[in-house]
């Protein structure tokens, strides 16, 4: 029953945008996974003009940079093409690994210089048929988030990755920000993984940690949550990170886990026996 605990979830610290744009806070939030133990980042990459649809372009908004359109923002916080080769290097440096989810067909393509070890299918994307066309016909794993999502949506994009003999993980998600604890909807852990008869992670998006710890018991080999520098910093998904305190719990409540359960087996400890002395009296 609890086999799948004696191995230590992939931990993904999903960055995303929670950088505003800035390669300094980029960097801050790898060293910080890689304080404790992440196996990998992930970010979000976009070409704003592609993937901001047209009725939202235009629109205004305040920002910690004046008040600008909803495209200039989604430019301001973009990294720029030169910061993910610089990310490639720090991370080698880091010895952590780095992949990002692509919002559109031209930001995969880009993300192709890199030998990242994972492609990852954001939830809002699960439905661009000629994005995930692309992303399967590489054939490198690919975790895939459900949040967003109808059955029949899911079963179209996995009927793709099939089709292209394309390896992939699904993570169970549930895409508000921050996500109510009673909307999360863990049991669909095991759904997916027989249904699909795959292997099931989770993608996180509470500002607590215990859910992320049951998704781990339930079955989740792959766990991402997103990370901050500061819950309070500008930004749509900082809320629904975890900032150091959090990192912190979680990490060491997960890694504790399998020497907390041990064996399946009766042993006498030296001190279980010293302490027997002060009552046995037969």
């Amino acid at each position: 029953m609890f086999k799948h605990l004696k191995t230590k979830p992939y931990l993904i610290a999903e960055i995303g945008i929670n950088h505003n744009g800035s390669i300094k806070n980029a960097k801050k939030l790898i060293d910080l996974a890689k304080k404790y133990d992440f196996d990998a980042v992930k970010f979000q990459k976009r070409n704003p003009e592609i993937s901001t649809p047209e009725d939202q372009k235009g629109l205004l908004r305040e920002t910690p940079w004046g008040r600008l359109t909803y495209l200039q923002y989604k430019k301001k916080i973009e990294l720029s093409e030169k910061d993910y080769f610089e990310i490639n290097n720090y991370c080698k440096e880091k010895k952590i690994d780095w992949f990002a989810s692509a919002w559109d067909v031209e930001s995969q393509v880009f993300l192709q210089n890199f030998n990242c070890k994972y492609n990852k299918v954001a939830s809002a994307m699960l439905t661009n048929m000629p994005l995930l066309e692309v992303i399967a016909a590489e054939k490198k794993h690919t975790l895939i988030s459900t949040g967003i999502s109808s059955f029949h949506d899911l079963e179209k994009c996995v009927n793709i990755f099939k089709k292209k003999k394309c390896k992939y993980t699904l993570l169970h998600c549930v895409s508000i920000y921050p996500a109510p604890e009673e909307n999360l909807n863990l049991l669909m852990i095991n759904f997916l993984k027989k249904k699909f008869r795959c292997d099931v992670g989770y993608s996180g998006h509470e500002s607590s940690v215990s859910p992320t710890v049951l998704a781990y018991f339930l079955g989740a080999t792959v766990i991402e949550r997103h990370i901050t520098l500061d819950r309070s910093m500008w930004g749509t998904d900082q809320a629904s990170s975890l900032a150091e305190e959090g990192i912190k719990s979680l990490t060491s409540i997960i890694f504790k886990i399998p020497k907390i359960l041990g064996k399946e087996t009766i042993k006498k400890t030296k001190r279980e026996s010293a302490i027997i002395k002060k009552f046995k009296y037969w």
